[in-house]
């Protein structure tokens, strides 16, 4: 029943642009190309050749199309989840501003059944898409996750959160207009459903990286609420950017959108290894025990204090409460023997000369 409600759920949840908006092309020297079909003849799609059109296969049988742009003066690399309702032909040129103004490598994708990757979205193969990529980006980059920043617009926020959970030396996390899960958008609830789509709200705790997250005060479709929920449960968040009168799908046309984004791409560069080691270290640092005596259970016994002197055992006025009643396991108690180790239940000390029982 989880199952079918998921499928129910990611017809809802996705909405690949019909038709694409660009084709994928083999050309003579046997390198693929993107063809933009938006408008009434192709046109090639990033002819500079800083761009590589990447065919990947993914763990679930379906074929993906990423973009790489490189950036001759990155020192990072940006993996770009998108929303539910683009491809990348609409985002090249998004990606292209991006590449230059953040100083970054970047990468973007097509989730399954968007643009030309064959088979139908679903959350399952969101999932496998973006691990198909970030496997490219080691093998055939040489892209370690200490020098990668993940980032995920809308819907793209869990597959981002998905693989942010899995890599403990990530250098960021962007979550842009994010939501806590799919439910979360429809209906306020505070509990998980095992029909729920992109629980985020369970993953975001297990991103150990810097998480900056930014979100539109007036957008209409996920509510200002699931990003600062989100920032609020993150381990290592950075200073939140809320875009006041911002909505959805515009938070790129406002100047504190780049220039926010740019201070934050500027620290991940600074951050230095061991500033990294440190971080965890501290996270990982266990309060000391203390090594009191008599301790059990969390309750520590100790002996009565004097009440005149007010120290533990005092031997100097040997002052001790009158002892009621007193058992002694010693069968020669009653003669008074120095040897003798029985203690008074009251004042606690052996051989106790003011008791009565002595």
């Amino acid at each position: 029943m989880g199952c079918l409600f998921s499928r129910l759920a990611a017809k809802f949840a996705f909405f690949p642009p019909s038709p694409a908006t660009y084709a994928v092309k083999r050309s003579d020297d046997g390198r693929l190309k993107a063809v933009s079909t938006a408008g009434s003849m192709p046109v090639p799609i990033g002819d500079d050749g800083s761009l590589d059109v990447l065919l990947l296969d993914t763990k679930r049988g379906k074929k993906i199309v990423a973009f790489y742009l490189r950036n001759p003066c990155a020192r990072l690399t940006l993996l770009y989840s998108h929303g539910n309702a683009a491809d990348l032909g609409q985002l090249y040129d998004l990606f292209v501003q991006l590449k230059a103004n953040l100083r970054v490598n970047l990468i973007g994708y097509d989730y399954s059944g968007y643009g030309a990757s064959s088979g139908k979205p679903s959350e399952p193969d969101t999932y496998a898409d973006i691990e198909a990529v970030y496997e490219c980006l080691e093998m055939e980059y040489g892209v370690s996750q200490e020098d990668l920043i993940l980032y995920g617009q809308s819907v793209g926020s869990g597959p981002t959160l998905h693989l942010a959970a899995k890599l403990p030396r990530l250098r960021g996390v962007v979550l842009h207009s994010a939501i806590l899960s799919g439910l979360r958008v429809v209906c306020h609830v505070k509990f998980s459903f095992c029909f729920d789509i992109y629980k985020n709200v369970n993953k975001i705790r297990k991103v150990k990286c810097p998480v900056l997250v930014i979100h539109g005060t007036e957008d209409d479709v996920v509510n200002w609420l699931h990003g600062n929920g989100l920032w609020k449960m993150c381990r290592d968040p950075y200073e939140p950017l809320w875009i006041k009168g911002g909505g959805h799908c515009n938070l790129e046309l406002y100047p504190d959108y780049i220039r926010h984004l740019c201070c934050f791409i500027q620290e991940m560069e600074n951050i230095t290894t061991e500033i990294r080691l440190r971080k965890i270290r501290q996270g990982l640092r266990v309060p000391k025990k203390s090594r009191t005596a008599n301790r059990c259970c969390r309750f520590e016994l100790r002996r009565p204090k004097c009440p005149e002197c007010i120290k533990l055992r005092c031997k100097t006025c040997f002052c001790c409460p009158k002892c009621p009643e007193w058992s002694c396991c010693c069968p020669e108690w009653q003669c008074k023997r120095p040897e003798c180790c029985c203690e008074c239940l009251r004042c606690w000390r052996p051989c106790c000369g003011k008791c009565p029982c002595w």
